[in-house]
């Protein structure tokens, strides 16, 4: 695997040229960048994988959606749709994307809504609504961002920092900069004083970057469908795990906690499951006697619940686990204070535009 790396430096070397020529383009202004007079918070990351933008987006619903009509607009990875779409509550994945179904089965009062322009899907939505978060937009340069949070995996920082192809990287590291707010993700739990100061000068951030610190909180698995009996948390049950995520390797490590981890099914991230996976998945529960349990992510149950696939579906003991992000310390009343302090003077901004105009 190193060699080949070596072998696809060259690549990442016209990647990473390509990547400062179109920066360079938006910066001065040679490619058109559009922004809003209403608050727009863009989640992102640089690197290829999971950083837990999920789990933050969801953080930042909470945090927000009781006081303001506050609409998300995601992609849609792995959708067979095309353009601009509304998430309702009966959608299917195939026709929305695993993430924005789950926000919008989460938060059912909200607008979820999915395009591949951002700009075109935020026109669409600015009229009814007052704040907006966008999934994975960070290196949107099309779309100025009134509030940039950008989010590191903490076991990222004290890896190499190549771009794709050679490395996980897919903007460019200097790019960090730029970002309003910096979350470091997947914190240990116990995060030691030595720890953080080790990633903060892992980061190199200038002086107006404020950074927090996060981990992620498994809650209790919750059963498919309702002839699934509750789960029950209080034996050591044998667990066979299956995931579709782009790192799955804390899922599977949490649960070697939980139970005896028996076996895992690994899919590559945003897999639309077929008929013949989930006989496939049978197979392997009926192999290990009918004795285990499957337990798998919260965004995989989300393509999992596809109509073709529940009566396959029904006689496994089939359960996800939800997770929520957790900040470390006293960054959660910081980071409250922040967004929403920013939010207040975005839309008070807005509203001394409108009177004078």
């Amino acid at each position: 695997m190193k060699i080949l790396r070596l072998f696809l430096i060259p690549f990442s070397l016209i990647y990473g040229g390509i990547l400062l020529l179109r920066h360079f383009l938006y910066d001065k202004g040679l490619f058109k960048s559009t922004s809003f007079n209403k608050p727009v918070i863009v989640v992102g990351n640089l690197i290829v994988g999971g950083a837990g933008k999920t789990p933050m987006t969801e953080y930042l619903i909470r945090l927000l959606s009781t006081k303001y009509k506050l609409a998300t607009l995601s992609r849609g990875y792995g959708r067979n749709t095309k353009g601009y779409l509304v998430v309702e509550t009966n959608s299917v994945a195939t026709e929305t994307g695993d993430e924005p179904l789950q926000f919008k089965k989460k938060f059912p009062s909200i607008t979820v809504a999915d395009c591949e322009n951002r700009v075109t899907g935020l026109a669409k939505l600015m009229p009814d609504h007052e704040v907006f978060i966008l999934d994975d937009a960070f290196q949107h340069r099309a779309l100025k961002a009134g509030i940039s949070i950008l989010l590191f995996d903490f076991n990222s920082l004290y890896e190499t920092k190549f771009l794709l192809p050679s490395g996980n990287y897919r903007d460019l590291f200097s790019r960090r900069r730029r970002a309003d707010i910096i979350v470091v993700t997947k914190s240990p739990v116990a995060l030691s004083e030595r720890d953080r100061k080790q990633a903060i000068e892992k980061l190199d951030l200038k002086k107006n970057n404020s950074i927090f610190f996060s981990s992620i909180s498994y809650a209790s698995p919750v059963a498919l469908s309702a002839s699934v009996p509750t789960y029950d948390g209080a034996d050591q049950k044998k667990i066979i795990a299956i995931s579709g995520i782009a790192n799955p390797t804390p899922f599977l490590e949490y649960l070697k906690g939980v139970g005896k981890l028996i076996d895992s099914i690994i899919f590559p991230d945003h897999h639309q499951f077929s008929n013949k996976d989930i006989r496939n998945i049978v197979k392997i529960w009926k192999g290990f006697h009918q004795e285990a349990i499957l337990i798998t992510t919260e965004k995989d149950a989300m393509r999992l619940q596809q109509p073709d696939l529940l009566p396959l579906l029904e006689e496994l003991p089939l359960y996800y686990i939800p997770i929520h992000t957790v900040f470390h310390q006293d960054d959660e009343k910081r980071f409250n204070e922040l967004i929403n302090g920013e939010v207040s003077n975005i839309l008070q901004n807005n509203d001394k535009t409108i009177k004078k105009n």
